[in-house]
């Protein structure tokens, strides 16, 4: 190898390194970012579906914008808030419960708006304790300065869970 080509080696594994050391902070950062992120939605969803499972109608509807859309794929679209609460109330309050199946939870940051949030969950029939139907989500998290509020919701996928998943969601809070 030439002279001139080892030092136009060396030249270029110094860039790249120096690259490295330089955009390192900034992974680390995101990583911390991110890490930050997960918390608060994984917070949010908690506060979101307790106030669900309890009919906390004042506290359930607090989470989300006046304009909200939220699509169903077996319910059909809405897209607003108050649509939302009287669905809720009128289908899930005293007959269903929502819970998380926390190893498909996943949040992603949108730059300078807020968070998407994805997974999927069962729900279980509060009369006979049964968990017997999953679906898959996204959520759409504005933040306002600190201020968290769905701006939409997309709920599909739903299914009768198979007799293996039947486990897994069992366990209805009692009221």
């Amino acid at each position: 190898m030439s002279m001139n080509n080892r030092i136009n080696r060396l030249i270029s594994l110094l860039s790249a390194m120096a690259i490295s050391i330089v955009a390192l902070p900034a992974l680390a950062q995101t990583g911390e970012a991110d890490e930050a992120l997960t918390r608060t939605i994984t917070d949010l969803d908690t506060k979101v579906f307790d106030a669900y499972n309890r009919c906390d109608l004042e506290t359930f509807s607090s989470y989300f914008t006046p304009t909200v859309e939220f699509y169903h794929d077996q319910g059909g679209a809405s897209f607003d808030r108050a649509t939302v609460v009287a669905n809720t109330k009128e289908f899930i309050c005293g007959k269903v419960q929502r819970k998380l199946l926390p190893a498909t939870f996943k949040v992603y940051p949108i730059k300078d708006y807020g968070a998407i949030e994805e997974g999927e969950h069962v729900f279980c029939q509060i009369e006979s304790g049964k968990c017997e139907g999953a679906a898959k989500f996204n959520m759409i998290w504005e933040n306002d300065d600190g201020d968290w509020k769905l701006t939409r919701v997309i709920s599909y996928g739903h299914r009768p869970l198979s007799d293996d998943e039947i486990p897994l969601g069992q366990g209805v809070e009692k009221k």
